[in-house]
């Protein structure tokens, strides 16, 4: 499963809204994965999500593979949408 989003924070995914992330994706079993200008790092990683520089505008896929891939994109698609880091593509 993918999806792409595009980041709409006036900072971009600075410390505190990749944090939340890494610690919504955290708890699953599945690996995911986040795609920025055609680095892929593992998005369970938050050195590996800070290293991208992801300025505001800036577009990311996910990608989840694993069991419960299907509940960790509705739980790291709510966080994005509903805090206000970015809308879905």
């Amino acid at each position: 499963m993918e999806k792409t989003f595009k980041i709409t924070t006036s900072e971009g995914l600075h410390a505190r809204p990749t944090a939340l992330l890494v610690s919504t994706v955290m708890p699953f079993k599945s690996e995911v994965q986040l795609t920025h200008k055609d680095k892929t790092v593992n998005m369970k990683s938050i050195m590996g999500v800070m290293a991208q520089g992801i300025t505001p505008g800036g577009l990311i896929n996910i990608s989840a593979n694993g069991e419960d891939a299907e509940q960790l994109m509705e739980a790291v698609t709510e966080v994005i949408i509903t805090k206000g880091i970015g809308e879905e593509c």
